[in-house]
């Protein structure tokens, strides 16, 4: 565990203090769970349901905040479960799939979510055609029900590949009035106007939260490192948590603690609940 910011200690120290008061909210792949090939083949870090059960029981609130569809995220992330374990304790676990668009809860076992954006049947139908132009028809496409993802990563050279598929791909998604962000070997296409920051503000406010911690690992959780910020600015404890990678660095330059990947992540939280326990008794 590496403090990055000069007062990433002591603001560490302030928001165990606050916990009970707090909203813990986690990005899921590469931070939960570990990035791989096939997105369909992700699982979530096998000591995470466990500790998620004890950290929700030690905090105000916790979130798992993810570009995923929130139903996929749940399924893989065995949140049902422990939701089930939760129950008996009285308390909650909350999911915003796709950014935030969708939201799902252990209490209410369904996902909340807007329409497709219009113009996304439109892009998905031109995809291929692009792909065979650019000479990327091994790019895998993920379509995510109110978005897509085009993935880089099972290619020769996943880095190039994500470069030169950039341009087209923004000039397609503009056509279409959708967005795209760029991210670990991938670019996310999706509705403009919702982001993790939102996920972010949203729970702060539902919550009339005290605090917050933020972790996460790539450039799709920046607005929620922002959103962090002006809850800071506000007077909360913060803390803002990086997963880090060899594939992005992005993160680090803002971070207060940076960890190594999904196993550091799992550390981190363990030490954090113990911290928390200990200063309640």
């Amino acid at each position: 565990m590496e403090f990055i910011s000069p007062a990433g200690h002591q603001r560490y120290t302030a928001l165990v203090r606050a916990a009970a008061r707090s909203v813990v909210g986690l990005d899921m792949d590469g931070t939960l769970s570990p990035i791989v090939d096939d997105p369909a083949q992700a699982r979530i870090h096998p000591d995470a349901p466990a500790l998620l059960v004890e950290l929700a029981s030690a905090v105000g609130t916790v979130a798992v905040i993810t570009g995923r569809p929130a139903r996929q995220a749940v399924a893989l992330g065995g949140f049902d479960a422990v939701g089930d374990v939760l129950a008996g304790r009285d308390r909650e676990l909350q999911v915003f799939g796709q950014y935030g668009a969708e939201r799902w809860s252990s209490t209410a076992r369904r996902v909340i979510a807007p329409r497709p954006p219009s113009g996304l049947a439109s892009f998905l139908a031109e995809i291929p055609a692009l792909l065979r132009t650019a000479g990327a028809q091994e790019a895998f496409v993920e379509e995510k029900g109110l978005g897509v993802a085009l993935h880089t990563r099972r290619m020769s050279d996943p880095a190039e590949a994500l470069s030169r598929l950039a341009g087209p791909v923004t000039t397609l998604a503009d056509r279409h009035h959708l967005v795209v962000e760029p991210g670990r070997n991938v670019l996310e296409v999706r509705a403009p106007g919702v982001d993790k920051g939102d996920a972010v503000r949203s729970l702060a406010a539902t919550s009339a939260a005290e605090g917050f911690l933020f972790a996460g690992d790539d450039l799709g959780d920046l607005a929620a490192y922002d959103a962090v910020d002006e809850l800071r600015a506000a007077g909360l404890a913060t803390l803002l948590v990086c997963s880090t990678s060899a594939e992005q660095s992005a993160l680090r330059e803002r971070a207060d603690l940076c960890v190594a990947g999904p196993d550091g992540v799992i550390e981190f939280l363990r030490r954090f609940v113990s911290d928390v326990v200990a200063q309640s008794v």
